[in-house]
């Protein structure tokens, strides 16, 4: 499997008429410390010498202009300093390919090895927990009793085999997991872990990880392994 990594700007951003003018010939429209100067000393030169300017104006103009100077030369900071993450983004994502998201699913993968994994979310203590497997045609192959449960995520394995304790076809499977909270039985969220198979960067969506299950954002999954 090939590391895809695909990003939702640069190619399309390269397809754009680019400005060939030579830098040199540009004029920029930005003030500089130098313009403000010239114009201060044209304030002075035409100022009533019987009114002279306020010092404290002059200061409080001064002091106004290096703001601005300075939050415009902030913003072309922050402006390289997000382009550097993106960058550095992009290759710690390369690392995911190939690499398994443990995310919520009704499906679990029985992979090559013979076994699947996975959690169950309880927000309260749990009583005769079962976890139910069925493969694509719906039929019940296999029936995990885990019995009594405290709250948090529950780990369990599947070893890939039916009740009669044949070995299973690799492929998905649905799950389902029932049990006792409080005097309510009912179904708790699964996870389970699904294989990254590309990974994209998308602006202010940050790292989109793409699985058979879909495509989900790198901060929804609960662990990568």
């Amino acid at each position: 499997m090939s590391n895809d990594i695909n990003t939702s700007t640069s190619y399309t951003d390269s397809l754009r008429w680019q400005d060939t003018q030579p830098e040199t010939a540009k004029k920029s429209d930005a003030l500089t410390q130098e313009d403000f100067f010239s114009l201060l000393t044209q304030q002075l030169s035409f100022q009533d010498p019987s009114k002279p300017a306020d010092n404290d104006q002059m200061i409080a103009q001064m002091t106004n202009f290096t703001m601005a100077e300075g939050i415009s030369n902030l913003n072309s900071k922050f402006e390289s300093l997000a382009a550097s993450m993106t960058s550095n983004s992009a290759l710690q994502a390369s690392t995911l390919v190939g690499k398994k998201a443990l995310i919520g699913s009704s499906t679990l993968e029985l992979n090559s090895s013979g076994e699947a994994k996975g959690t169950i979310a309880a927000e309260k203590p749990v009583k005769d927990l079962k976890l139910s497997i069925t493969d694509a045609s719906g039929q019940l192959v296999r029936t995990i009793e885990l019995g009594t449960q405290a709250a948090g995520g529950i780990r369990f394995n599947w070893d890939g085999k039916n009740e009669a304790g044949e070995s299973l076809p690799t492929g998905e499977y649905s799950i389902k997991a029932e049990g006792s909270m409080g005097e309510e039985f009912t179904s708790l969220p699964i996870a389970s872990y699904k294989n990254i198979e590309s990974v994209s960067i998308n602006g202010a969506n940050g790292i989109i990880l793409n699985t058979k299950e879909g495509a989900i954002k790198l901060t929804d999954v609960a662990e990568i392994a």
